[in-house]
This record gives structure tokens, C-alpha cells and sequence, in this order.
């Protein structure tokens, strides 16, 4: 679509490059720069290159004072793996994620990164180049329809078409991408607008007038004396409250405002997958995550407690499950989030706050403090207490087989808590979920809602970016992976101290684990023993000079010391019990009374027997 009018300026600042002349494609690194983007994460081709030149001569002209690129530029393998870099560097950063890719194809790649970070409020900003204007529409070479396509699956979507606007769109993109509720913004530019002679402003958005007035509308909202009263008469009638966090929380930078609320009233606290490290997962009054997946006990706690406050978090499908029977004791249900659409969306709730949640938990916190309210909780403090020792986590630790939660277990022994772990999607993603401890945000990266099979790598790769002094653990599945293993070359290209572990069940393990439960055993297209990829010397060619097997669980400890301790870029692939599953679980249809936790995990009562119910839940 057509940039919008520009809004009046509002500063009398001058842009020191103000007046300047520049081309477009000058222009859109200009605002990079200004935006303080140090990372840049894409693929060149023939619509984008003016934007590449650009950024080549704009890093020649400011050197850093260590030698380096101010805006370094990342080159994948694909342009779905800069995507996902891009949401990597985003998600562990909490700054807006930058990729830059050519038109046609350059920018279909990137629809599923999009798509991804959309559903997982992640803050991009995706520049693609566009055919001429006047080609647009005509089928020219490597045109494709940016704004139709994009336009269901980012935040925003902006083709330019005038360009004396290009400066102004630019940096409204960020600027949409990491207000209210974040999320990916696309801006696709032709490339005679990126030629384009331009005169520099250094200030100036678009107007977006309907977009600033609900988003000015949110950010001053504010809890008032009587929503307060209200959301504490219900708190202090509660004998089981409980918090139900979501990725929201971390979006929110707000993990520091929920500790201070958990200190003062002593509400036990579930994560959603996206909440994991909101919350110190260590904490007694931790019940990690909660959901299909979830541990037994959070997920017990959630059947027997009576109040529910929901931050940032949206009662999805993995979680809520049934609805109406998604917390079937809670009296009273609470929910705080940036979005206004999402409350009372799947469930209703009896008190709302659409704002910031670091307000809102701030102004609740002083209001109890101030009126000397505390709910008693030691009765269910205990019975918290007492899930977790009796529905601990737990697996076949006398197997002679590899067990997949040993090698997260050993793996979580070594970091502590503290390294960045990012995941591909499956049952490795669960385990990972599951046996990991999350000490602090950001710290862990996966896919969500999209549930993307490939995310892994690359955004463990945008992670390492983001935090090259930090332990970056990739973990992996060995279907996952396939799907953009090209990105282990940019791991060594960049000589990243990435290390990627391969949990090899020889299948789509979720998809078998399904199938096993629910279709009898049918392993339609799910079983990968005859294919012959050797990840180990895969990895050798990409340039891993560290790239080992494990197959034996007596040398699992020296071998993850080792391959933890060194220096460069370390691969492990690991061959796991192909028969191990993600417990607990819950079925389509079921409730958290009904979920299935295995033979090793304690149940209150055997699950009754029952044919799988008609789901459309995978």
C-alpha cells in the first residue's frame, strides 16, 4: 500500500546530515544507522543491490575504533535462514531484528519468518526490493505481489512507491515494530525509489493518526484505586491463587515487576512456553511450564487453584486446550495484557487491564504494600510444594539407552540456568522446555505459535550476534535440522562459538508419537531410517573442526564437558532411544485431569481408557 502523509515534525533538533543529498538506498541505511543498528542479517540480488552498495560504502566511511563494520553484514544460506536470524538476534536482544533480501523469491523466502515472528510478537523490520514502479504488476523478472502476500502475515506492510516518503517510512517501521504489541514490519522498495536523488531530513514519521491515537491510548492507561480494590477483594478471598505468564511478560521487560508482585503476595507462577525465563524456573514458587506439554504439577496446580491472573498470555490452544474446562475451579480470572483483542478472547475473564504491564504491576504492588495486604498462602505454598515432589519430571534412568532429558539434564547441570538456548520444533523442543532450567529472560528461543521446524540454527546463529560473549546452545532434532542445515556454513564462515546438539531419533519424533497414540501405529512418512545423511561429516565439510557422535551413555558426561568447553564451533550429534516420548501429555479433547504422563511420571489417577477425540489440535 502507499505510504500514508507525513506528521508534522516536533523537534527543533537538527539532523546534523540535514539538507544532505543522498539516494534512496543512502537514505534507508541512514536510518539503520540512526536506529543504532549494529547487525544486518540478508541476501543480495539484483532489487536490493543499490541498498547493499549502500551499506557497503556506508561501512568503509565509519570504521569502528576496533576495526570492525559498523553495520556488520550476516549472509546466510538462504534467505529464510536471515529471517530467522534476524528473530534470533530480536528475541535475544529485546531490539528490533533487522533483515534485508532482493524481491521475487528473496521475499517469499522470508513469508515464514514473517509469519513466525508475527505470531510470537517479535519486533523485525524486513526490507525487500521491489521491480520498478513502473513494472510493478506487469509479471517482470523476479516481481512478486510483497504487499498482497505479506500483508496476512506481518504487523504492517509499506510498498513505496513515492519516494520522497521512503525516509519517513523507514522509520516508522521501527517504530511499529516495537510499539504496543511488537511484531514484524515489512517494507518493500522499488529499486528506482532506492536510485532515487533525495534530500536528507533526519526527522519525521508518517501520521498512522488512528494507529498513534489507540496506541497513545494503551501506553497512558493506568489502573485506578477502585481497579485495584477490586482485583485484591478477589485476591484476598482466594485460598489457591495462581499466575499464568505468557511471552508477553518478557516483551515487556517486566520479569523484574513480577518478582517484586510474587515477593510481596506470594502467588506461585506458570509459564507458558513463550514465558519460559520470566519468571527464575528455579524459584520454589516456580511451577515451570504449564500446557500439552506442561509438567505434571504446574499443570495440576492449574485444576485445583481458584484465582488466575493471566499476563501476557493468551490462552492458545496448547494451554487452554477445552476452554471451559481450562482451569475448571477458578472463581475468579484476571488477565493483563497490551492487546485488547486478546482479552477474553478464548476465556472470559472477571477483571481486565489493557496497558503496560510493568505499570500495572508496579501500581498493584504498591496499592497491596500500601493497604497492608497479603493473602495467607502457607496451606497452599505446601500443597504447591508437594505436587512437585510427588509429580516431579522423571524418565527411564536404568535404560542402557540414551535418554534424551539424561542429555538436557547433564547439559543444564554444566550452564546452570545461564546459557542461550535455542531450539528447533518437536520433541526435542519439549524436552528442552521441559529439563532446562530458565533463570532470566531471553535466554530461550524457540518457535511458538508457528511451531517452525528449521528455526533453530539460525536463530541460535542471530543469538550469537546478538551476545557474542555468551554460551549459545543450539538443540536441534535431526528432521528439524534438515530443514536449514545450509546454516552451519555460517556458523564456521563467521567463526561463531555456536555449539548445535542433533538429538537423533532417526524420525519426525512428534509426528511418530502421535501417530503411535493415535493412528495406530501408521508411521506414514515419519520414519527416517533409510535416509544416509551423516550429520557428523556434514558438519566436518560446513568447516566444524569439533563435530562428533555419541552413541554410548557411559561416555555422555566427559563427551558434553568436552564439547561444552570448546572454544570454536561444536557440533554433537547424539543417538537417542527412538521410543522416548514427551511426558506429560495432553490428548486432543482432554482435560488437565485427563492428561497422560508415562511410566515414570506420577499420576493422581490412571487416564481412563478412551478413543482419541475428534481435534483438530495436532
Amino acid at each position: 500500500m502507499n505510504a500514508p502523509a507525513l506528521k508534522a515534525e516536533t523537534t527543533t533538533d537538527r539532523h546534523p546530515l540535514a539538507g544532505q543529498s543522498m539516494s534512496g538506498a543512502e537514505v534507508i541505511v541512514q536510518v539503520l544507522a540512526d536506529e543504532g543498528v549494529g547487525v544486518l542479517f540478508g541476501y543480495s540480488g539484483g532489487a536490493i543491490l543499490p541498498v547493499y552498495d549502500a551499506v557497503f560504502r556506508h561501512n568503509a566511511e565509519h570504521p569502528r575504533s576496533d576495526g570492525g563494520e559498523a553495520m556488520r553484514l550476516v549472509v546466510p544460506a538462504n534467505e529464510q535462514g536471515a529471517g530467522f536470524m534476524a528473530a534470533g538476534y530480536a528475541r535475544a536482544s529485546g531490539r528490533v531484528g533487522v533483515a534485508i533480501v532482493t524481491s521475487g523469491p528473496g521475499a517469499t523466502n522470508m513469508v515464514t519468518p514473517v509469519r513466525d515472528s508475527m505470531a510470537d510478537s517479535i519486533p523485525l523490520v524486513v526490507i525487500c526490493g521491489q521491480v520498478g514502479t513502473a513494472a510493478i504488476g506487469s509479471d517482470a523478472f523476479q516481481e512478486a505481489p510483497v504487499s498482497n502476500i505479506m500483508g496476512a502475515c506481518a504487523k504492517h506492510v509499506f510498498l513505496v512507491t513515492d519516494a520522497t516518503q521512503l525516509e519517513a517510512t523507514m522509520r516508522t517501521a521501527f517504530t511499529l515494530a516495537r510499539s504496543g504489541r511488537p511484531g514484524p514490519v515489512v517494507v518493500d522498495v522499488p529499486k528506482d525509489v532506492q536510485n532515487a536523488a533525495l534530500t536528507w531530513h533526519g526527522s519525521g514519521e508518517l501520521l498512522l493518526a488512528g494507529y498513534r491515537a489507540r496506541l497513545r491510548a494503551v501506553e497512558q492507561s493506568a489502573l485506578n484505586d477502585a481497579d485495584c480494590s477490586a482485583f485484591f477483594a478477589a485476591l484476598m478471598q482466594a485460598r489457591h491463587p495462581l499466575i499464568y505468564a505468557g511471552g508477553g511478560v518478557i516483551a515487556a521487560e517486566a520479569s523484574a515487576a513480577l518478582r517484586a508482585f510474587v515477593d510481596a503476595f506470594g502467588l506461585p507462577v506458570t509459564t507458558t512456553l513463550m514465558g519460559l525465563g520470566g519468571f527464575d524456573s528455579t524459584d520454589p514458587l516456580a511451577l515451570h511450564l504449564l500446557g500439552m506439554h506442561g509438567t505434571a504439577y504446574a499443570n495440576y496446580a492449574v485444576e485445583d487453584c481458584d484465582f488466575v491472573l493471566a499476563l501476557g498470555a493468551r490462552f492458545d490452544d496448547r494451554v487452554a486446550g477445552v476452554p471451559d474446562r481450562f482451569a475448571p475451579r477458578a472463581k475468579f480470572i484476571a488477565q493483563l495484557d497490551i492487546d485488547p483483542s486478546e482479552i477474553g478472547k478464548v476465556k472470559s475473564v472477571d477483571w481486565q487491564h489493557v496497558g503496560p504491564m510493568v505499570r500495572a504491576l508496579e501500581r498493584l504492588t504498591a496499592y497491596g504494600r500500601a493497604h497492608g495486604l497479603r493473602p495467607k498462602l502457607g496451606a497452599w505454598h505446601a500443597h504447591v510444594a508437594e505436587l512437585k515432589r510427588v509429580h516431579a519430571m522423571n524418565y527411564d534412568r536404568a535404560s542402557t539407552l540414551i535418554q534424551p532429558y539424561a542429555v538436557i539434564e547433564a547439559i543444564n547441570r554444566h550452564t546452570q540456568g545461564n546459557a542461550i538456548v535455542s531450539t528447533g520444533v518437536g520433541q526435542h523442543q519439549m524436552w528442552a522446555a521441559q529439563y532446562f532450567d530458565f533463570r532470566a529472560p531471553r535466554r530461550w528461543l524457540t518457535s511458538g505459535s508457528m511451531g517452525t521446524m528449521g528455526f533453530g540454527l539460525p536463530a541460535a546463529i542471530g543469538a550469537q550476534f546478538a551476545h557474542p560473549g555468551k554460551l549459545v546452545i543450539d538443540i536441534d532434532g535431526d528432521a528439524s535440522i534438515r530443514m536449514n542445515i545450509g546454516e552451519l556454513e555460517t556458523v564456521t564462515t563467521y567463526g561463531l562459538p555456536l555449539k548445535v546438539v542433533v538429538l537423533n531419533n532417526v524420525g519426525d519424533g512428534m509426528v511418530r508419537q502421535w501417530q503411535k497414540l493415535y493412528f495406530k501405529g501408521r508411521f506414514a512418512s515419519s520414519d527416517k531410517s533409510l535416509h544416509k545423511k551423516d550429520f557428523v561429516r556434514a558438519a566436518q565439510a560446513d568447516g566444524f573442526e569439533w563435530s562428533r557422535r555419541l552413541e554410548c551413555a557411559d561416555k555422555l558426561e566427559a563427551t558434553l564437558a568436552d564439547f561444552l568447553a570448546y572454544p570454536g564451533p561444536a557440533f554433537l550429534e547424539v543417538m537417542i532411544d527412538p521410543d522416548a516420548g514427551v511426558y506429560p501429555m495432553v490428548g486432543p479433547g482432554a482435560s488437565y485431569a485427563q492428561m497422560i504422563t508415562g511410566d515414570f511420571i506420577a499420576s493422581r489417577a490412571a487416564p481412563a481408557a478412551r478413543e482419541p477425540a475428534t481435534s483438530n489440535m495436532f
